[in-house]
């Protein structure tokens, strides 16, 4: 991260769906709709999400279900005008912090298979291949490479 840019993270708030919304529509050609992110928030207790916040403004954020001592990522994104400045490695390293705090002993996640930049950036952490979810991306039936990595390690 450069060091001239200070960012914040915390747990998202229902106050904070509008901002994580304008995210997830930057970042996904199928993005979640703001009922889903309100769901999350309310409905599933096995969901945490935490933001990423530069001069009040989220930029990004990560959505993780946390089921006993395993952490799937459901979405992890950062605005297009903020990337390139380590700030998904920012928040992945927080993320994973955050998991290590909780008990967590592993986690997963999808990213498209062509989503090279993504799969760099996991792999950084440890994450390794462990499998092909086929046309899991409805969009353009892309695969996807299921990956995960023991943060206990």
């Amino acid at each position: 991260m450069e060091d001239n840019v200070q960012v914040q993270f915390r747990l998202m708030a229902l106050e904070d769906v509008e901002q994580v919304y304008e995210v997830e529509t930057s970042a996904f050609s199928m993005p979640w709709s703001k009922e889903a992110f309100f769901n999350e928030l309310t409905n599933n207790k096995f969901a945490k999400y935490i933001v990423m916040v530069l001069d009040s403004k989220i930029i990004g954020y990560c959505g993780l279900w946390i089921i006993l001592d395993e952490v799937h990522i459901t979405n992890i994104a950062v605005l297009p005008e903020c990337r390139g400045k380590k700030l998904g490695d920012a928040l992945l390293k927080q993320v994973i912090e955050f998991c290590r705090a909780v008990g967590a002993k592993t986690m997963s996640l999808e990213v498209r298979i062509s989503n090279h930049v993504a799969q760099n950036l996991y792999k950084k952490y440890g994450f390794k291949e462990g499998g092909i979810r086929k046309s899991y991306y409805v969009d353009n039936n892309e695969d996807a490479i299921v990956m995960w990595v023991n943060i206990n390690e």
